[in-house]
């Protein structure tokens, strides 16, 4: 049993959560929560590197779940350490270093037939980026790309917002946006741009077979340097005095278009 705050390992625990560097070092991240945990053990036990439970969270445990752990090897931590290392505020007994997925956007666009991506431009709010991939998966979105400086897919919060969508939803990270979009049409693929000036309003356009739909940051938007280089500029109308809606509420929105 760790019972000490001054550990390695827990040491270790706090770099991985509080440094994107050390996560991209390490190329691993922390997951916190059982609900999250047991996710991962169904969708990737093999990504599963390290696994922490406190005390009282094994105790409490049921057979069927203390079998389950068996195989990773847990290491009870006492209580009062266990809470040093979580950054909830109710921990519920469980962290996991766990093996960051890569993927690769080339290998998504060689793919044929009907394709749905979301591109987001410099999107840094972590409780909107986690919200956007769990409405991603629900959405059947065939992968993410990431462009700018957005949010860290990795980030504790962001982990925590998917729900676990974080390991099953495919996502790239590209720096430059012109070349990228580029890429997308060389693959076939067309783009919208959710964009405050467009003409066209969702309701009234198709989405192809082979479609790339953007969101920008959530104070800025899209810059008009990106949507002008898109196919076509869509906006979502809105009544009252709004100026733009929420960045997550509004990926919904063009993630759902053609499911509803």
């Amino acid at each position: 049993m760790i019972t000490s705050s001054s550990n390695a390992r827990i040491k270790r625990i706090k770099q991985l959560e509080a440094d994107k560097k050390e996560r991209d070092k390490a190329g691993a991240f922390v997951a916190e929560g059982e609900k999250l945990f047991f996710e991962i053990v169904k969708d990737a036990p093999e990504s599963i590197l390290e696994v922490f439970v406190s005390e009282s969270a094994m105790e409490t445990l049921s057979d069927e779940k203390k079998a389950a752990l068996e195989r990773f090897e847990p290491e009870t931590v006492k209580d009062s350490v266990f809470e040093s290392a979580a950054l909830t505020k109710t921990p519920q007994g469980f962290l996991a270093v766990v093996k960051k997925p890569s993927y690769r956007l080339g290998d998504v666009l060689k793919r044929e037939g009907r394709l749905r991506l979301l591109f987001l431009e410099t999107l840094q709010d972590p409780g909107n980026m986690g919200t956007i991939f769990r409405t991603a998966e629900g959405a059947g979105i065939d992968m993410i790309i990431l462009c700018g400086n957005c949010a860290d897919v990795f980030n504790p919060k962001v982990v925590r917002s998917t729900m676990g969508s974080v390991m099953r939803v495919p996502f790239a990270e590209a720096k430059d946006p012109t070349e990228t979009l580029g890429l997308l049409k060389d693959a076939g693929v067309t783009t919208y741009a959710t964009f405050l000036k467009a003409s066209e309003e969702i309701g009234d356009i198709t989405y192809d077979e082979r479609t790339a739909v953007l969101i920008g940051n959530e104070a800025k938007g899209l810059s008009e340097a990106t949507a002008m280089k898109c196919d076509h500029r869509i906006r979502i109308p809105m009544q009252g005095k709004l100026e733009s809606l929420n960045a997550a509420v509004a990926a919904a929105l063009v993630m759902y278009k053609d499911m509803l």
